[in-house]
Formats: C-alpha cells, sequence, structure tokens
C-alpha cells in the first residue's frame, strides 16, 4: 500500500528526478550484463518495471515481442506504455511475490528497483526461480544497505536496503546455482558506497532444474490494502518516510557537487 501511493505521485515525474541520480542509462546497461541478455529470441520478464526504464535497456537486445513488463502500479504502467519503444511489449499488473505465471516460463528474470517494496523478499525471489526456466538466468538489480550512520538511519526509516550477504542467502535458499553480484553506481560517486545506493547492486543466479522452487515458503499473507490502524503512527510513519525521500534525493546531489571540486587522486573521497 505504501509502495502503491509511493508511486502514484512520483510516476508523474520518475523518469526525470530518480533515475537521473540513481539509475543513469550507464547503470543500466553494467546491471544488464551478468543477465546475458544474448538473443533477441529470449523469453524476458521484467519483474516490477515500472515506468519501463529498464526495460527499455532489455529491449535493445531482445525483440520486445518476447518481453513482458508486470508492475503492481497502474501509473507506473501508464508511463511505460506511452514509451514508443516499448510498443510491442506485453505490459501487465500483477504482483511480484505471486506471479501469474506458469512454472518454467521465461528464459530470463530481470527486476530492478522493485525488491525494496516487497513485504516477503524471500517469498519475491523463490517466484523468481519458479518462472525461470531451467538453466536461465534470474537478474534483480536492487539497493545496498549504508555504513554511515546517518544515511544507514534514513534508509531503514524508508525502505528495504538490503546488505551484499542478505542478497546472496536468499538467491542460494531460493535454490539459485552460480549466485553473483555485480557492483554498480553513479559514476560520480567513485566507487563509494557509505551512503548505500538505491541501485548498488546486479544479483544473478542460474536455475538448475524445471519446476517450483524447493524452499517452499506456503501461502501468501494477505497484506494488499491494510493500512495501520492507527492514524497517528501512520501519519509519523509517512512523515518519516518523506524526509528519509527527501535524504536520498539529496545524497547524489552532494556526492556530484563533491565529485567537481574533489582532487581526483586525493585520499578520503
Amino acid at each position: 500500500m505504501q509502495a502503491f501511493w509511493f508511486y502514484r505521485f512520483l510516476s508523474i515525474v520518475y523518469d526525470h528526478v530518480v533515475n537521473p541520480g540513481h539509475w543513469t542509462e550507464d547503470m543500466r546497461e553494467d546491471a544488464l550484463v551478468p543477465a546475458k541478455l544474448d538473443s533477441p529470441d529470449l523469453k524476458v520478464v521484467d519483474v516490477g518495471g515500472g515506468t519501463g526504464f529498464c526495460t527499455l535497456g532489455v529491449v535493445q537486445s531482445v525483440a520486445g515481442k518476447n518481453v513482458t513488463l508486470i508492475d503492481q502500479s497502474p501509473h507506473q504502467l501508464a508511463k511505460a506504455k506511452a514509451k514508443p519503444a516499448l510498443n510491442d511489449v506485453t505490459i501487465m499488473e500483477g504482483d511480484a511475490e505471486d506471479l501469474p505465471f506458469p512454472a518454467d516460463s521465461f528464459d530470463r528474470y530481470v527486476s530492478a528497483g522493485s525488491i525494496e517494496y516487497w513485504p516477503e523478499p524471500q517469498r519475491g525471489i523463490t517466484e523468481a526461480y519458479r518462472v525461470t526456466k531451467p538453466g536461465g538466468i534470474a537478474c534483480i538489480i536492487g539497493p545496498v544497505h549504508p555504513t554511515n550512520p546517518v544515511s544507514r538511519f534514513f534508509a531503514d526509516a524508508w525502505m528495504l536496503f538490503p546488505t551484499e550477504e542478505e542478497y546472496m542467502e536468499w538467491f542460494t535458499k531460493a535454490g539459485f546455482s552460480d549466485v553473483k553480484i555485480t557492483r554498480i553506481g553513479p559514476k560520480w560517486y567513485r566507487g563509494v558506497r557509505r551512503h548505500g545506493l538505491i541501485m548498488g547492486c546486479s544479483v544473478t543466479g542460474v536455475k538448475p532444474q524445471a519446476g517450483d522452487s524447493p524452499l517452499q515458503l506456503g501461502p501468501k499473507a494477505e497484506e494488499r490494502g491494510k493500512v495501520n490502524g492507527n492514524p497517528l503512527s501512520f501519519l509519523l510513519r509517512l512523515l518519516l518516510g518523506t524526509a528519509a525521500g527527501f535524504y536520498y534525493f539529496l545524497v547524489p546531489v552532494y556526492m556530484y557537487l563533491k565529485h567537481l571540486v574533489w582532487p581526483k587522486d586525493a585520499p578520503g573521497f
């Protein structure tokens, strides 16, 4: 529900405000390399694809007719549908933790900037395993947890910022083999990760055999539509989340300005 309202308003300027500071075309290109989108005939699903920014990277290598974009936000999807490059892509609403596809449906599973809003990340990655074909690759691109105390406070107040170890554990438990992490980030960060990154790593795994994940989690809890019954608590969470979102709007601006003035060979950046 929080993600729904977040994207309800941010979808208006998402591609022009969020992406330039956190999720650039260069980063997208680097993040998709481990997914091995090496044939136009691959069948690909982009889960939590939102406005279609990541999907635009997918269709550079894969025929649009073979690509499916799924997201829970109709407002984000409206932006994706308006992009001519995605005209041949199947665009639909759906839940990352309960995908409406049979097992072994896709050669590649891609998800960028979505896991931070999943109530149960392990369930979402288990679904990634289920819908990927044997020998296929699942690629999840998402945030990394900060070590800076102030950034860590705001990150934890806002949304899920997993550690690299958590990503590895989730993929391994789901049944993936050959699990790898590729670090990404804006070039002007110069590799700095202490503030965390909204798009900080590309995690991939190979599905070794057909069928469902060996990890059985039971039925998905019904949470959609439920709101905290305490209005004051909900308001406080909303205000704190808004402050955290603003903080993470400022972080890339700060890092960019620092990049401009800090000598490239000087220590301590």
